[in-house]
């Protein structure tokens, strides 16, 4: 049987001039976590199209109403896991990718299972535990870089953790919470020609808001992610 390289796919033939054959044959092979089902349904939909081909994906939530102003569901899955809905999804797009999504909470007890057998971890898991910051303990501690994409409503960021950088938890030690700690140090270290004077409203009206509601995030920002 001959070998067909990625690049000679029909499904990504128009990857052609941005991406040449030995970027898609690399992408294929390379093995991407994915923590959290949230964010992550976005982007692992953008990855796969793209050509990553050896996807894992982890999560224990159920589709909710409130996912779907930007979480990659419809309203068929509210109350389903995320990770059957998505694998539906995905399976849908390319039937032979190497595409697991595995139901389960990572924890410190089960995280080196998954993050031992990736190249590049994305970590989309939200903040209501440590387990964010204890994913990437355990990346650094195998030397996996870290890729923290971040929903602003209008724009999105990205973190890159490496093995010999400053950690999440460096970023956001001894804050009134992760998420405003984060948006902070975004704010902070902007490039100074950027009109970012609606993110910093942002902050504001949610620092006033009561109760424990869970920022707010558009659409536009999860798909720029």
């Amino acid at each position: 049987m001959n070998h067909i390289s990625a690049i000679e796919k029909p499904m990504y033939q128009r990857n052609r001039i941005y991406i040449n054959a030995e970027e898609q044959e690399k992408m294929k092979n390379t093995r991407i976590l994915i923590a959290g089902a949230g964010l992550g349904s976005n982007i692992s939909e953008c990855a796969l199209r793209m050509g990553f081909e050896n996807i894992t994906i982890c999560d224990m939530d159920n589709v909710e109403v409130s996912n779907l102003n930007r979480q990659n569901y419809k309203y068929e899955d509210i109350g389903v896991s995320k990770t059957s809905s998505l694998y539906a999804r995905l399976n849908s797009i390319n039937s032979t990718a190497k595409v697991q999504c595995c139901n389960v909470f990572l924890t410190e007890s089960n995280c080196s299972q998954y993050i031992k057998n990736c190249d590049i971890a994305i970590n989309t898991i939200d903040f209501t535990s440590d387990a964010p910051f204890l994913f990437d303990e355990i990346c650094m501690q195998h030397n996996v870089t870290v890729l923290h994409p971040y929903n602003l409503g209008w724009a999105s960021c990205v973190f890159v953790i490496t093995p010999n950088s400053n950690s999440l938890t460096d970023i956001v030690a001894n804050s009134e919470s992760a998420e405003i700690e984060i948006v902070n140090h975004i704010i902070k270290n902007c490039d100074k020609n950027t009109d970012i004077a609606w993110l910093k409203q942002a902050l504001e009206d949610f620092r006033k808001e009561k109760g424990t509601m869970s920022p707010p995030q558009l659409a536009p920002a999860s798909w720029l992610s």
